[in-house]
Order: C-alpha cells, then structure tokens, then sequence
C-alpha cells in the first residue's frame, strides 16, 4: 500500500511540473541564438516584449500576493470565529496504585464517611431542611410578629368577651339562688301544714283506738302492761338494729371510700415499679446491619469497581471530601426520588430516536452518542416534546433513561473504559431563541452534571454555526481549565475531518461523512477504511493487483464528491485489453453518498480506481475492499 500512496504524488509532482516548461523564457533563449544583426535589429523589440513580461509578472504576482492576503484575511476571520481550545484532555487514571499520595488519602477518607453514614443509615434518608436566609429569617419574623399582635387582639377580644359572659351568668346564678330561696320557703311552709294535719289526724286515730281497746279489752293491766313493754322493747330493739346497722353501714361505707382510695394509689407506685423493672429487664436492640447504596448496578463500597465511582465524584470536585460526600448523598436521594430502577424498564415511546441515539466507538474504545438538535426543526416533533410541562418532563426522563441504560454497560473496572464521547451536531439547530428547548436543555444539562460526573472523555461541536461560538465565547469564562479541555468545535467544512481525527471512519454514520449504516451491508466495522487526502486540481488512483481468480468488491466516498470517478481492469499480459469496469463520471455532492462496486477478475491483472479532484479544495477519500478466491 506504500508504493500506492507514492504513485499519486509523482503524478501531482508531474502534473505540476509540466506547465514549467511551456514557460516564454525559452522563447527569449531561442531568439538569442539568431546572428548578432538580426539581434540588433530587433534588440529594441526585444526589450519592448521583456518589459511587457515584467509588467505581465508583476502583476501575476501582486495577484498572488492578493490571493494571499485575502486566504490569511479568511484564516483569521475564521480563528476569530472560533474558541482558544485548551489542550487535549487525557484521561486520568483509575488504578489506585498509580494515584498520588493526597488523591489516596481523599480517597480513604471518603471511604470512611460513606461507612459511617452507611452504618447510621444517613446515606439515603431525606436531606435536612435548608438554614433559612436572612431575608427569610426577617420575613418570618415580621410575619410571627404580626401573627402575635394578631393573637393578642384576638385573645383581649375573646377576654372582654368571656368577662361579659361571666357577668352575665353571676346575674343568672343571682336569679336562680332567689327563685331557689323563695321556691324552698314555699316548700318549707307545705311541708308545716302537712306535719301538723298528719299529727291532728294521728293523734284523732290514737284517740279512736285508746277509746276502742278501752271498751273492748278487759284484760288485767298486767297482761296489757306487759305486751306494751314487749311491743316497746321490739320496736326498740329494731330500732336500735337499724340505728346500729345505719352506723355500721355508714362504716363500712366510710372503709370502702378508705380502701378504694388506697387501692388506687398502691397500684400506680407498683406499676411504677414495674415498669422500671421492665425497662431494666428489656435487653438493646441489636445493632442495625449497615445500609447497601449502589449506583449503576455497583455497590459504593464493594471491590475496586467501587473506588473507580468514587474517584468520579472526587474529581468532579477537585478531591475536596466533604465536596464529593455531599454530591454522593444528594445523587442517591436524587436517584431514589427520581426512580431510576424503575425508570430503566418504562417504556417511552421511539420518537426521539433521531434526536439521540448511541453508535460506535472513538479509536480508543469510548462508545459514541450523538445528539442531533436539528431534527427539532420538525414542528410536530417540537411541539410533542416542549409543548407542555408533562411533555417536557417526559423527554428529559427518556434522555436520562438512555444515559442510564449507556453508562451500566461501561467497563467500572479501572483499566477499563468509563466513558463516552459526545458529538453535538448543531446544523439546522432551533438555536437558543426557543424558549422551551433552552429550559429543557438546560434541565437535562443540570441534572446529568450533578448525578453523571466525569463520564464524558470528550465533547466534540460539529456544524456549529457562527451565533453559537460567540454564546461559546460568552460561557467559556465561567468554565474550568479542565472542562475547557474536552471540548472541540467544527465548523460545516470541517465536521467530517474534526470526527476522523477522533473516531475511525468505518465507525462514523454515514450522514457525517462516514462509512456506518444501518442494515446488512457489504462491509462492517471490521473492515478497516483507508483514509487519503486528494490535493485541488490534482488526480489519485488506487491499484489493486491479482494474480488469479477472484471476485473483487469495493466501498468508495469522497466526502462531498464533486468529482470524477472510474475504475478499469488492466491485465498482466501485453496482449490483453483493459476493461472498463466503471465508466468515468462526475459524482455531484447530493448524487451518492457511498459507492459500492464489483468486478469478477479472470485473470491476472490489476483494477485500477480514478479519482479526479478538478475542484480548489482538497477532499478526503475513503475506501476499502475484499477479495474472494473463485475456485476452478
């Protein structure tokens, strides 16, 4: 392959020879070598023609010089246009032993509070309420103020209220004590009457029955005598009874009041007692087995897999532990909110798989993920994903649904591959006029910054228009050396040459001036592609020999064509006739995009490729090829 990249150059250095020798310098030479009269004669002539030639030169080369000066004009103008890029990032390395010393301490000692707080179970529970600000703080004490003075009326309005009430029942309980007063004298001289009737009349029945027995009972007084004292003596004793048992009753009630009332006091100091007892019997809880976190699939205190994830959030904050635990902490509440297990099973639609979508890998083995801002431009695509709030919030948990499906297939060990690359195509971007896509942009942009760290290698700007290098010129200010650092910016031209410098060409989609489709194709990522810049107004041509049978299959692009194409079979044998196998033609730009062509050899010989760049600009040609022995 060498000897084929030579053969172009010779014929560029040959092309570019000959016009030299149709020069008018070898005129003059010739002239000269005409008899001296003649030379005299026509000395005046050729003086007249060598000034013409000189004013003629002079003008070619200020023309030249012009040239000149309006390219630098255009080069200067275009590294105005663009941002002073920092050096390349490199990444660094995961491998504990490879660390400095201060960058193992931070790390331990991280370590050492994720512990603590996993023992504790403070890793996820809910974050503590913000310390009110100053102005906060005032605002609620203007408010508790007037909240107080506000009660305190309320309170002296419900006192005066509650003072007229209490008069008003003291007038009431007035009335109610004098009706009482004069209902229970009305009572008490009832109750006069009715004693002094009931005694009239009893002592009327006494008389009737004293009268009666008089005349009735002869009896001897004895008898009479001593059944009055019998009857006496029965009422006296049943008096006496009840006299006896109203007092042992009144005893016993006056013990039970005694006895209840220590019984409820006894039992309350015994239950005291008790329960003091139980508390001291009552063995501590066992102690809680520590609390498991993981992020990405991958505990955050397991194995080295562990030390790669924290070493990410270290960095992100320049190895300040403290720093790095908070952004811990907040990112596994975030994720516990958010619902991100869960979140990787949703289903949410396919319509924006234009906008993102992941394929291939850079040349050191990052997987790629482009994110196509111009397929927004289509308006029914635009007002189903900002249209609402809903909506936008449905676009931003599919954005970070892939993200999350991308980055659990990274290699966590640490020599593995933890990162992406990020290609933004800018071309036909809605720009930052609309509003929606800028506040969604820039939600989504938060979010992964703050619970994604350190995952993206490089950040590569294709496409990008003028308008957004200077918002790029305005942001990068507030931007870190190392953030800076991973970022790239192409123009239109210049898209498909910045992508090649970082991703394989077999590897970049087709629509970015690659070889990778989609579908079953003749060739894959496995097949190498041959990259060569084709200078203006120059030929190149690719040979590929054989020396038996075979079939010979070919893939071809030039990145934004505008030129001539053939391809011919010239054999070995003097006597033999060159095939066509491809009739030279002219490829415009929007004709084809990647040319794949066949040819079935016979016999020894050799197919040759014509590429015919008659254009100012250089172009990139990219090809590749395979060859199948035919059998006898």
């Amino acid at each position: 392959m060498a000897e084929e990249t030579q053969k172009p150059a010779e014929e560029v250095v040959t092309a570019v020879a000959h016009p030299e020798a149709d020069k008018p310098v070898p005129e003059a030479d010739k002239d000269t070598q005409v008899d001296k009269p003649v030379a005299e004669a026509e000395a005046a002539e050729l003086e007249a023609e060598k000034k013409e030639g000189d004013a003629v030169a002079a003008a070619e080369e200020k023309a030249v010089e012009e040239g000149a000066a309006e390219a630098e004009a255009e080069k200067a103008v275009e590294g105005k246009n663009q941002i002073a890029q920092s050096v390349s990032f490199k990444e660094e390395s995961y491998v504990v032993g490879d660390l400095p010393e201060a960058q193992k301490k931070a790390l331990e000692e991280l370590k050492n509070l994720i512990q603590e707080a996993l023992n504790k179970h403070e890793l996820s529970s809910p974050p503590p309420p913000p310390p009110p600000k100053e102005e906060d703080k005032k605002k609620e004490e203007a408010v508790a103020a007037a909240e107080e003075k506000k009660e305190e009326a309320v309170a002296a309005a419900e006192e005066k209220k509650e003072e007229a009430e209490e008069k008003k029942e003291e007038a009431e309980e007035k009335k109610e004590e004098a009706a009482a007063a004069e209902v229970e004298k009305k009572e008490e001289v009832v109750a006069a009457a009715e004693e002094e009737a009931a005694a009239a009349e009893e002592e009327k029945k006494e008389e009737v029955v004293a009268a009666a027995v008089e005349e009735k009972a002869e009896e001897p007084k004895a008898e009479a005598e001593e059944k009055k004292e019998e009857t006496v003596e029965v009422v006296t004793e049943v008096v006496e009874r009840t006299e006896e048992d109203g007092a042992k009753t009144v005893e016993a009630i006056e013990e039970t009041v005694k006895s209840v009332t220590v019984e409820e006091e006894a039992p309350s100091t015994s239950a005291v007692a008790v329960e003091e007892e139980k508390k001291e019997e009552v063995p501590p809880p066992p102690p809680q087995a520590p609390e498991e976190v993981e992020i990405w699939g991958i505990p955050l205190l397991a194995d080295e897999r562990s030390d790669v994830i924290l070493l990410k959030f270290l960095r992100a904050r320049d190895f300040k532990v403290k720093d790095a635990f908070t952004m811990i902490k907040n990112t596994v509440r975030w994720r516990k909110e958010f619902g991100i297990d869960s979140l990787i099973e949703e289903d949410l639609g396919s319509d924006w798989e234009k906008v993102v979508f992941t394929q291939g890998f850079d040349k050191e083995g990052h997987p790629v993920c482009y994110n196509v801002f111009g397929e927004f431009e289509d308006k029914e695509l635009y007002q189903k994903t900002f249209s609402d709030e809903e909506k936008r919030q449905k676009f931003i948990r599919w954005r970070i649904q892939l993200l999350e499906k991308s980055v659990r297939k990274l290699d966590f060990s640490p020599r593995g591959i933890s990162t992406i690359v990020q290609v933004n195509d800018l071309k036909n971007s809605p720009g930052l006029s609309k509003r929606e896509l800028r506040q969604a942009t820039n939600q989504a942009l938060q979010l992964l910054q703050d619970n994604y760290p350190e995952f993206v290698a490089k950040q590569v700007f294709i496409n990008v228009p003028w308008w957004y290098l200077a918002f790029s010129r305005m942001i990068s200010a507030f931007l870190t050396q190392r953030t800076k650092s991973k970022f790239v910016f192409a123009g239109p031209s210049k898209s498909a040459e910045t992508l090649f410098k970082y991703i394989a060409p077999e590897q970049v989609p087709v629509q970015y001036g690659g070889l990778s489709r989609d579908g079953e194709q003749e060739f894959g990522t496995a097949h190498p592609v041959t990259e060569v810049t084709i200078k203006p107004a120059t030929k190149h041509t690719i040979e590929f020999s054989f020396a038996e049978k075979s079939h010979f299959v070919w893939e071809l692009r030039v990145v934004g064509w505008d030129v001539n194409y053939g391809a011919e079979f010239a054999p070995s044998a003097e006597d033999g006739y060159t095939v066509i196998a491809q009739k030279s033609r002219k490829i415009a730009p929007a004709d084809e995009t990647v040319v794949v062509h066949s040819f079935k050899v016979g016999e020894p010989g050799k197919v040759v490729l014509t590429i015919d760049n008659q254009t100012s600009k250089k172009k990139k040609l990219l090809y590749r090829s395979k060859t199948t022995p035919i059998s006898e």
